[in-house]
């Protein structure tokens, strides 16, 4: 018995070779007139992609322009802003919410010209040597908030 002989298989491509991975600095030298890409900004800033869409949900001063077909294209004031933003959450320790009110309060475009402003949390606790500040609320706004209070145990009580 002999044994057929298999076709010739089709001969194949080799795969195209990577494009070279460029730096920071390339792309930003070679920013187009359009803007970068959500990828190529994320590159620049060093996130991932779906961090910059969910920064967009989360700081309405946050809005790169889109394309018709929905690509986000990143100019350099949105690098900027994104700059403050990753600086804020990443290296300062801000919430969200917190970066936000503290861009609130202080303006933008205050913050991006390096203005300096004192970044103080709420969260800060006083160090052993410094005394805590007195609280901002007086006698009759700590009685009113006291009656509302035992309004409302009373009416969790009858709830029960």
């Amino acid at each position: 018995m002999t044994r057929k002989s298999r076709p010739a298989a089709p001969k194949r491509n080799k795969p195209k070779a990577a494009a070279p991975a460029r730096t920071a600095t390339q792309l930003l030298a070679g920013m187009p007139e359009r803007g970068l890409k959500i990828g190529e900004a994320a590159e620049v800033l060093g996130v991932e992609t779906y961090v910059l869409r969910f920064w967009e949900t989360q700081f309405p001063f946050l809005r790169p322009r889109h394309s018709r077909t929905k690509h986000r294209f990143y100019h350099d004031h949105d690098l900027e802003v994104l700059r403050l933003i990753k600086r804020f959450l990443h290296q300062e320790g801000f919430t969200i919410a917190g970066a936000n009110k503290y861009i609130r309060e202080n303006g933008l475009e205050t913050l991006l010209a390096g203005q300096p402003t004192t970044v103080v949390r709420p969260e800060q606790t006083p160090s052993a040597g410094e005394t805590p500040q007195k609280s901002a609320v007086d006698g009759h706004t700590r009685r009113v908030l006291s009656d509302v209070r035992r309004d409302l145990q009373s009416l969790h009580k009858m709830l029960e």
